[in-house]
Protein backbone atom coordinates (compact mmCIF):
# COMPACT_ATOMS: atom_id res chain seq x y z
CA UNK A 1 0.00 0.00 0.00
CA UNK A 2 1.56 3.31 -1.11
CA UNK A 3 0.39 6.35 0.94
CA UNK A 4 1.09 9.98 -0.22
CA UNK A 5 0.35 13.50 0.20
CA UNK A 6 0.41 15.98 -2.35
CA UNK A 7 0.07 19.59 -2.59
CA UNK A 8 -1.36 22.14 -4.94
CA UNK A 9 -3.35 25.46 -5.35
CA UNK A 10 -7.07 23.72 -5.51
CA UNK A 11 -7.70 19.82 -4.78
CA UNK A 12 -8.10 19.49 -8.74
CA UNK A 13 -4.47 20.35 -8.96
CA UNK A 14 -3.46 18.27 -6.28
CA UNK A 15 -5.10 15.09 -7.11
CA UNK A 16 -3.35 15.99 -10.64
CA UNK A 17 -0.33 15.60 -9.16
CA UNK A 18 -1.01 12.29 -7.17
CA UNK A 19 -2.19 10.77 -10.59
CA UNK A 20 0.62 12.19 -12.44
CA UNK A 21 3.40 10.25 -10.39
CA UNK A 22 0.78 7.16 -8.90
CA UNK A 23 -1.65 6.75 -11.80
CA UNK A 24 -4.99 7.01 -12.45
CA UNK A 25 -5.60 4.25 -10.17
CA UNK A 26 -5.03 6.71 -6.77
CA UNK A 27 -7.80 6.82 -4.68
CA UNK A 28 -8.42 10.17 -2.19
CA UNK A 29 -8.05 9.31 1.60
CA UNK A 30 -8.58 13.22 2.60
CA UNK A 31 -8.57 16.61 1.50
CA UNK A 32 -7.42 19.86 3.71
CA UNK A 33 -6.44 23.13 3.53
CA UNK A 34 -2.49 23.72 4.56
CA UNK A 35 -0.90 26.41 5.10
CA UNK A 36 2.10 27.51 2.52
CA UNK A 37 5.49 26.97 3.65
CA UNK A 38 8.71 29.37 3.51
CA UNK A 39 9.31 33.23 5.11
CA UNK A 40 6.02 34.86 2.71
CA UNK A 41 3.85 32.06 4.14
CA UNK A 42 1.69 35.05 5.77
CA UNK A 43 0.84 36.75 2.46
CA UNK A 44 0.61 33.29 0.19
CA UNK A 45 -2.82 31.74 0.17
CA UNK A 46 -3.89 28.46 1.20
CA UNK A 47 -2.77 25.13 0.01
CA UNK A 48 -4.98 22.07 -1.14
CA UNK A 49 -3.60 18.98 0.20
CA UNK A 50 -4.52 15.36 -0.58
CA UNK A 51 -3.53 12.31 0.56
CA UNK A 52 -4.08 9.50 -1.83
CA UNK A 53 -3.37 5.54 -1.80
CA UNK A 54 -2.56 3.18 -3.83
CA UNK A 55 -2.52 -0.51 -3.75
CA UNK A 56 0.45 -1.89 -5.38
CA UNK A 57 0.84 -4.48 -7.78
CA UNK A 58 2.77 -7.27 -5.61
CA UNK A 59 -0.30 -6.61 -3.02
CA UNK A 60 -3.22 -7.59 -5.52
CA UNK A 61 -1.07 -10.08 -7.73
CA UNK A 62 -0.74 -11.86 -4.20
CA UNK A 63 -3.76 -11.65 -3.35
CA UNK A 64 -5.28 -12.59 -6.14
CA UNK A 65 -3.04 -15.97 -5.99
CA UNK A 66 -4.65 -16.33 -2.50
CA UNK A 67 -8.16 -16.14 -3.18
CA UNK A 68 -9.20 -19.84 -2.73
CA UNK A 69 -7.36 -20.14 0.79
CA UNK A 70 -10.25 -20.27 3.39
CA UNK A 71 -9.98 -17.74 6.34
CA UNK A 72 -8.68 -19.33 9.35
CA UNK A 73 -11.17 -17.58 11.35
CA UNK A 74 -14.44 -18.55 13.33
CA UNK A 75 -17.33 -16.55 13.67
CA UNK A 76 -18.32 -15.81 17.12
CA UNK A 77 -21.77 -15.16 18.03
CA UNK A 78 -22.78 -11.38 17.78
CA UNK A 79 -23.77 -9.71 21.01
CA UNK A 80 -26.82 -7.65 20.37
CA UNK A 81 -28.12 -4.56 22.75
CA UNK A 82 -30.89 -2.44 22.53
CA UNK A 83 -30.94 1.28 22.51
CA UNK A 84 -33.42 3.09 24.17
CA UNK A 85 -35.34 3.23 21.03
CA UNK A 86 -35.63 -0.55 20.82
CA UNK A 87 -33.36 -0.56 18.00
CA UNK A 88 -30.88 -3.39 17.87
CA UNK A 89 -27.11 -2.45 18.21
CA UNK A 90 -24.44 -4.92 17.27
CA UNK A 91 -21.33 -5.30 19.57
CA UNK A 92 -22.87 -3.00 21.64
CA UNK A 93 -19.51 -2.53 23.58
CA UNK A 94 -16.64 -3.36 21.67
CA UNK A 95 -18.32 -1.76 18.70
CA UNK A 96 -18.26 1.69 20.23
CA UNK A 97 -14.43 1.60 21.09
CA UNK A 98 -14.37 0.93 17.04
CA UNK A 99 -16.67 3.49 16.61
CA UNK A 100 -14.40 5.74 18.39
CA UNK A 101 -11.22 5.28 16.47
CA UNK A 102 -13.11 5.73 13.46
CA UNK A 103 -13.81 9.14 14.40
CA UNK A 104 -9.83 9.74 14.49
CA UNK A 105 -8.63 7.89 10.93
CA UNK A 106 -7.60 10.66 9.64
CA UNK A 107 -4.76 11.31 12.54
CA UNK A 108 -4.29 8.16 12.42
CA UNK A 109 -3.94 8.03 8.66
CA UNK A 110 -1.44 11.05 9.27
CA UNK A 111 0.99 9.41 11.91
CA UNK A 112 1.17 6.03 9.27
CA UNK A 113 2.44 8.35 6.90
CA UNK A 114 4.93 10.06 8.85
CA UNK A 115 6.35 6.76 10.93
CA UNK A 116 6.41 4.88 7.18
CA UNK A 117 9.70 5.20 6.21
CA UNK A 118 11.26 4.81 9.93
CA UNK A 119 9.65 1.77 9.95
CA UNK A 120 11.19 0.47 6.64
CA UNK A 121 14.16 1.40 7.87
CA UNK A 122 13.61 -0.59 11.22
CA UNK A 123 12.15 -3.65 8.62
CA UNK A 124 15.39 -3.80 6.43
CA UNK A 125 17.65 -5.45 8.77
CA UNK A 126 15.03 -8.03 9.86
CA UNK A 127 14.77 -8.66 6.08
CA UNK A 128 18.29 -8.97 5.81
CA UNK A 129 18.23 -11.49 9.07
CA UNK A 130 15.28 -13.39 7.62
CA UNK A 131 17.39 -13.65 4.21
CA UNK A 132 20.75 -14.67 5.51
CA UNK A 133 18.83 -17.55 7.45
CA UNK A 134 19.22 -21.29 5.69
CA UNK A 135 15.77 -21.92 3.79
CA UNK A 136 14.90 -24.61 6.32
CA UNK A 137 14.18 -21.98 9.18
CA UNK A 138 12.06 -19.83 6.57
CA UNK A 139 8.58 -20.58 7.17
CA UNK A 140 6.27 -18.01 6.03
CA UNK A 141 6.79 -16.24 2.89
CA UNK A 142 4.74 -13.19 0.93
CA UNK A 143 2.51 -16.02 -0.41
CA UNK A 144 1.16 -16.77 3.20
CA UNK A 145 2.26 -19.94 5.00
CA UNK A 146 3.84 -23.10 3.19
CA UNK A 147 5.18 -26.58 4.57
CA UNK A 148 8.75 -26.85 4.78
CA UNK A 149 9.77 -30.23 2.72
CA UNK A 150 9.53 -33.43 5.05
CA UNK A 151 7.49 -31.30 7.83
CA UNK A 152 4.22 -32.60 9.26
CA UNK A 153 1.44 -30.32 10.16
CA UNK A 154 2.25 -31.03 13.63
CA UNK A 155 5.60 -30.29 13.48
CA UNK A 156 5.09 -26.91 11.61
CA UNK A 157 2.36 -26.13 14.09
CA UNK A 158 4.52 -26.39 17.05
CA UNK A 159 7.09 -23.87 15.38
CA UNK A 160 4.54 -21.45 14.59
CA UNK A 161 4.71 -19.03 16.73
CA UNK A 162 1.29 -18.60 19.05
CA UNK A 163 -0.93 -15.37 17.52
CA UNK A 164 -1.63 -12.49 19.52
CA UNK A 165 -5.05 -13.20 21.34
CA UNK A 166 -5.79 -9.28 21.70
CA UNK A 167 -5.26 -8.99 18.01
CA UNK A 168 -7.00 -12.02 17.41
CA UNK A 169 -9.99 -10.66 19.23
CA UNK A 170 -10.34 -7.20 17.46
CA UNK A 171 -9.83 -9.36 13.95
CA UNK A 172 -12.80 -11.30 15.01
CA UNK A 173 -14.87 -8.05 15.91
CA UNK A 174 -14.02 -6.53 12.60
CA UNK A 175 -15.20 -9.88 11.02
CA UNK A 176 -18.19 -10.15 13.20
CA UNK A 177 -18.99 -6.28 12.25
CA UNK A 178 -18.52 -7.07 8.74
CA UNK A 179 -20.85 -9.76 8.85
CA UNK A 180 -24.10 -7.59 10.65
CA UNK A 181 -23.76 -5.15 8.01
CA UNK A 182 -24.64 -8.19 5.34
CA UNK A 183 -21.01 -8.21 3.83
CA UNK A 184 -21.18 -11.47 1.73
CA UNK A 185 -19.08 -14.45 4.28
CA UNK A 186 -15.84 -14.53 1.26
CA UNK A 187 -15.63 -11.28 0.70
CA UNK A 188 -15.46 -10.76 4.66
CA UNK A 189 -12.83 -13.50 4.57
CA UNK A 190 -10.82 -12.18 1.91
CA UNK A 191 -10.86 -9.33 3.97
CA UNK A 192 -9.76 -10.69 7.36
CA UNK A 193 -7.02 -12.51 5.44
CA UNK A 194 -5.74 -8.98 4.50
CA UNK A 195 -5.47 -7.99 7.75
CA UNK A 196 -3.24 -11.19 8.44
CA UNK A 197 -1.07 -9.68 5.88
CA UNK A 198 -0.79 -6.58 7.13
CA UNK A 199 -0.46 -6.92 10.69
CA UNK A 200 2.91 -7.28 12.78
CA UNK A 201 3.14 -8.66 16.65
CA UNK A 202 2.48 -5.96 19.03
CA UNK A 203 0.46 -3.59 16.20
CA UNK A 204 -1.92 -1.16 17.88
CA UNK A 205 -5.41 -1.72 16.81
CA UNK A 206 -5.88 1.84 15.58
CA UNK A 207 -2.85 1.11 12.95
CA UNK A 208 -4.64 -2.16 12.09
CA UNK A 209 -8.16 -0.73 11.69
CA UNK A 210 -6.47 2.32 9.19
CA UNK A 211 -4.56 -0.28 6.92
CA UNK A 212 -8.11 -2.33 6.64
CA UNK A 213 -10.42 1.12 6.09
CA UNK A 214 -7.52 2.24 3.64
CA UNK A 215 -8.06 -1.05 1.72
CA UNK A 216 -12.14 -1.02 1.59
CA UNK A 217 -11.55 2.34 -0.14
CA UNK A 218 -9.83 1.01 -2.87
CA UNK A 219 -11.76 -1.80 -2.94
CA UNK A 220 -14.70 0.68 -3.63
CA UNK A 221 -12.65 3.23 -5.72
CA UNK A 222 -13.59 6.29 -7.07
CA UNK A 223 -17.05 7.08 -7.79
CA UNK A 224 -17.36 8.22 -11.65
CA UNK A 225 -20.42 11.31 -12.36
CA UNK A 226 -22.49 11.37 -15.51
CA UNK A 227 -20.18 14.01 -17.82
CA UNK A 228 -20.42 15.76 -20.82
CA UNK A 229 -20.14 14.08 -24.42
CA UNK A 230 -17.24 15.68 -26.53
CA UNK A 231 -19.77 16.09 -29.31
CA UNK A 232 -23.80 15.89 -29.18
CA UNK A 233 -25.87 14.94 -26.33
CA UNK A 234 -24.78 12.71 -23.51
CA UNK A 235 -27.58 9.94 -23.57
CA UNK A 236 -27.57 8.25 -19.65
CA UNK A 237 -30.12 5.32 -19.96
CA UNK A 238 -31.23 4.16 -16.19
CA UNK A 239 -32.31 -0.03 -16.16
CA UNK A 240 -32.97 -1.93 -13.76
CA UNK A 241 -36.14 -4.43 -12.02
CA UNK A 242 -39.26 -2.50 -11.06
CA UNK A 243 -40.17 -0.78 -8.20
CA UNK A 244 -36.32 0.52 -7.32
CA UNK A 245 -36.70 3.59 -7.80
CA UNK A 246 -35.54 4.76 -11.51
CA UNK A 247 -38.03 7.24 -12.42
CA UNK A 248 -37.41 9.53 -9.21
CA UNK A 249 -33.77 9.00 -9.56
CA UNK A 250 -33.87 10.62 -12.99
CA UNK A 251 -35.91 13.69 -11.44
CA UNK A 252 -33.32 14.45 -9.31
CA UNK A 253 -30.72 14.38 -11.36
CA UNK A 254 -32.12 16.06 -14.18
CA UNK A 255 -33.14 18.59 -11.56
CA UNK A 256 -29.65 18.64 -10.29
CA UNK A 257 -28.37 19.42 -14.30
CA UNK A 258 -31.34 21.99 -15.51
CA UNK A 259 -31.59 24.00 -11.86
CA UNK A 260 -27.78 24.06 -10.40
CA UNK A 261 -25.74 23.80 -13.88
CA UNK A 262 -28.04 25.12 -15.96
CA UNK A 263 -27.57 22.13 -18.65
CA UNK A 264 -30.22 21.61 -21.93
CA UNK A 265 -31.81 17.99 -20.78
CA UNK A 266 -34.82 16.42 -22.48
CA UNK A 267 -36.22 13.54 -20.72
CA UNK A 268 -37.51 10.18 -22.44
CA UNK A 269 -39.32 6.81 -21.47
CA UNK A 270 -39.46 3.89 -22.79
CA UNK A 271 -41.52 2.10 -20.32
CA UNK A 272 -44.94 1.80 -22.40
CA UNK A 273 -45.84 -1.30 -19.75
CA UNK A 274 -46.60 1.45 -16.72
CA UNK A 275 -48.98 4.39 -17.81
CA UNK A 276 -48.13 5.82 -14.21
CA UNK A 277 -44.46 6.03 -14.00
CA UNK A 278 -44.23 7.73 -17.39
CA UNK A 279 -46.88 9.89 -16.35
CA UNK A 280 -45.01 10.58 -13.15
CA UNK A 281 -42.03 11.37 -15.70
CA UNK A 282 -44.42 13.68 -17.91
CA UNK A 283 -44.90 15.99 -14.42
CA UNK A 284 -41.27 16.61 -13.61
CA UNK A 285 -40.22 17.61 -16.96
CA UNK A 286 -43.23 20.19 -16.73
CA UNK A 287 -42.23 21.35 -12.85
CA UNK A 288 -38.25 21.21 -14.53
CA UNK A 289 -39.65 22.90 -17.98
CA UNK A 290 -37.91 20.53 -20.01
CA UNK A 291 -39.12 18.16 -23.14
CA UNK A 292 -40.78 15.01 -22.49
CA UNK A 293 -41.59 11.63 -24.95
CA UNK A 294 -42.59 9.09 -24.74
CA UNK A 295 -40.78 6.03 -27.08
CA UNK A 296 -42.74 2.71 -28.80
CA UNK A 297 -40.31 2.50 -31.51
CA UNK A 298 -36.59 2.50 -32.69
CA UNK A 299 -37.30 4.92 -35.33
CA UNK A 300 -39.14 7.35 -33.03
CA UNK A 301 -36.08 6.89 -30.70
CA UNK A 302 -33.94 7.92 -33.81
CA UNK A 303 -36.16 10.71 -34.25
CA UNK A 304 -35.61 12.19 -30.48
CA UNK A 305 -31.79 11.88 -30.64
CA UNK A 306 -32.26 13.97 -33.38
CA UNK A 307 -34.51 16.53 -32.51
CA UNK A 308 -32.37 16.88 -29.29
CA UNK A 309 -29.10 16.44 -30.19
CA UNK A 310 -28.05 20.20 -29.56
CA UNK A 311 -28.72 19.31 -25.85
CA UNK A 312 -26.39 18.12 -23.20
CA UNK A 313 -28.14 15.47 -21.61
CA UNK A 314 -30.98 12.95 -22.46
CA UNK A 315 -32.15 11.14 -19.89
CA UNK A 316 -33.80 7.72 -20.62
CA UNK A 317 -36.11 5.73 -18.38
CA UNK A 318 -37.04 2.18 -19.22
CA UNK A 319 -39.44 -0.48 -18.39
CA UNK A 320 -38.03 -2.90 -15.55
CA UNK A 321 -37.94 -6.31 -16.55
CA UNK A 322 -37.80 -9.63 -14.09
CA UNK A 323 -34.08 -10.76 -14.78
CA UNK A 324 -36.10 -14.22 -15.73
CA UNK A 325 -37.53 -12.37 -18.89
CA UNK A 326 -34.90 -13.28 -21.55
CA UNK A 327 -37.18 -11.86 -24.39
CA UNK A 328 -37.91 -8.66 -22.61
CA UNK A 329 -33.87 -8.11 -21.69
CA UNK A 330 -33.24 -9.27 -25.02
CA UNK A 331 -35.36 -6.46 -26.96
CA UNK A 332 -33.81 -3.83 -24.25
CA UNK A 333 -30.07 -5.13 -25.13
CA UNK A 334 -31.52 -4.02 -29.15
CA UNK A 335 -32.08 -0.87 -28.05
CA UNK A 336 -28.96 0.51 -25.83
CA UNK A 337 -27.17 -1.22 -28.45
CA UNK A 338 -28.76 1.59 -31.01
CA UNK A 339 -28.16 4.18 -28.48
CA UNK A 340 -24.61 3.49 -28.06
CA UNK A 341 -24.12 3.26 -32.31
CA UNK A 342 -26.00 7.16 -32.34
CA UNK A 343 -24.26 9.24 -29.40
CA UNK A 344 -21.84 8.58 -26.37
CA UNK A 345 -23.89 7.09 -23.77
CA UNK A 346 -23.66 6.17 -19.73
CA UNK A 347 -25.65 3.13 -18.80
CA UNK A 348 -26.79 2.77 -15.18
CA UNK A 349 -28.18 -0.15 -12.98
CA UNK A 350 -30.02 1.30 -10.16
CA UNK A 351 -30.53 -0.77 -7.49
CA UNK A 352 -32.63 -1.38 -4.08
CA UNK A 353 -29.89 -1.59 -1.14
CA UNK A 354 -33.45 -3.22 0.33
CA UNK A 355 -33.14 -6.15 -1.73
CA UNK A 356 -32.04 -9.85 -0.83
CA UNK A 357 -28.28 -10.73 -1.96
CA UNK A 358 -29.24 -13.37 -3.77
CA UNK A 359 -32.18 -11.27 -5.97
CA UNK A 360 -29.22 -8.60 -5.98
CA UNK A 361 -26.79 -10.97 -8.03
CA UNK A 362 -29.66 -12.71 -10.56
CA UNK A 363 -30.41 -9.00 -11.40
CA UNK A 364 -26.93 -8.09 -12.12
CA UNK A 365 -25.81 -11.05 -13.97
CA UNK A 366 -29.22 -10.71 -16.33
CA UNK A 367 -28.62 -6.78 -17.27
CA UNK A 368 -24.44 -7.49 -17.55
CA UNK A 369 -25.95 -9.56 -20.47
CA UNK A 370 -27.40 -6.07 -21.89
CA UNK A 371 -24.86 -3.06 -21.22
CA UNK A 372 -22.06 -2.83 -19.55
CA UNK A 373 -23.55 -0.72 -16.40
CA UNK A 374 -22.17 1.65 -13.45
CA UNK A 375 -24.58 1.18 -10.36
CA UNK A 376 -27.25 3.39 -8.30
CA UNK A 377 -28.39 2.18 -5.37
CA UNK A 378 -31.54 3.60 -3.79
CA UNK A 379 -33.18 3.44 -0.56
CA UNK A 380 -30.49 3.69 1.60
CA UNK A 381 -32.86 5.09 3.97
CA UNK A 382 -34.66 2.10 4.52
CA UNK A 383 -31.79 -0.55 5.61
CA UNK A 384 -29.18 -0.34 8.38
CA UNK A 385 -27.01 -2.80 6.94
CA UNK A 386 -24.68 -1.42 3.55
CA UNK A 387 -22.70 -4.57 3.04
CA UNK A 388 -24.92 -4.87 -0.42
CA UNK A 389 -22.48 -2.33 -1.83
CA UNK A 390 -19.59 -3.57 -1.08
CA UNK A 391 -20.81 -7.26 -2.55
CA UNK A 392 -22.08 -5.85 -6.07
CA UNK A 393 -18.63 -3.90 -6.08
CA UNK A 394 -16.55 -6.83 -5.94
CA UNK A 395 -19.41 -9.35 -7.77
CA UNK A 396 -19.76 -7.00 -10.80
CA UNK A 397 -16.87 -5.06 -11.06
CA UNK A 398 -18.87 -2.35 -11.71
CA UNK A 399 -18.50 1.54 -10.33
CA UNK A 400 -20.92 2.97 -7.61
CA UNK A 401 -21.99 6.35 -9.31
CA UNK A 402 -24.67 7.81 -6.79
CA UNK A 403 -27.24 6.68 -4.08
CA UNK A 404 -30.71 7.95 -2.87
CA UNK A 405 -31.75 8.09 0.85
CA UNK A 406 -35.32 9.54 0.46
CA UNK A 407 -38.08 10.90 -2.00
CA UNK A 408 -37.28 14.36 -1.99
CA UNK A 409 -36.44 16.02 -5.18
CA UNK A 410 -33.79 16.71 -5.82
CA UNK A 411 -31.62 16.61 -2.25
CA UNK A 412 -32.25 13.21 -1.62
CA UNK A 413 -29.06 12.14 -3.96
CA UNK A 414 -25.26 12.05 -3.64
CA UNK A 415 -22.46 11.21 -5.82
CA UNK A 416 -21.49 8.24 -3.97
CA UNK A 417 -18.76 8.27 -0.88
CA UNK A 418 -16.57 5.06 -0.12
CA UNK A 419 -15.64 7.24 2.94
CA UNK A 420 -18.64 7.36 4.14
CA UNK A 421 -19.73 3.75 3.45
CA UNK A 422 -16.44 2.27 4.92
CA UNK A 423 -16.69 3.62 8.14
CA UNK A 424 -20.58 2.64 8.61
CA UNK A 425 -19.74 -1.23 7.32
CA UNK A 426 -16.63 -0.88 9.91
CA UNK A 427 -19.30 -0.30 12.97
CA UNK A 428 -19.68 3.96 12.90
CA UNK A 429 -22.25 5.89 13.17
CA UNK A 430 -24.69 7.05 10.00
CA UNK A 431 -23.62 10.29 9.26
Amino acid sequence: MIIKKFTGKSEEAATEAARKELGSGVVIMNVKQVKAKGILAAFKPKLTEVTVALEEESERSSYLRREGTPVQIQKPAAAWEQDASGKKTVFSGEARSIEEKLENLQTLLESQLQNRQASQQQDQPEEAQRQNQPASDNYRTEEGQQERPGADRASEAAAKPEPDDELMKFRKLIYNTLLANEVDEKYAGKIMEEMEKIQKPNMPFDYLLAGIYQRLILKFGKAEEITEAAQGPRIVTFIGPTGVGKTTTIAKIASRYVVEEKKKVALLTTDTYRIAAAEQLRTYANILMVPFRVIYTQEELAAALQDFYDYDYILVDTTGHSPQNREQLGNMKQLLKYMEQSAECHFYLVLSATTKYRDLLKIADSYSQVAEYQLIFTKLDETEALGNLLNLRLHTGAGIAYVTCGQNVPDDIEVFNPQKTVKQLLGGRRE
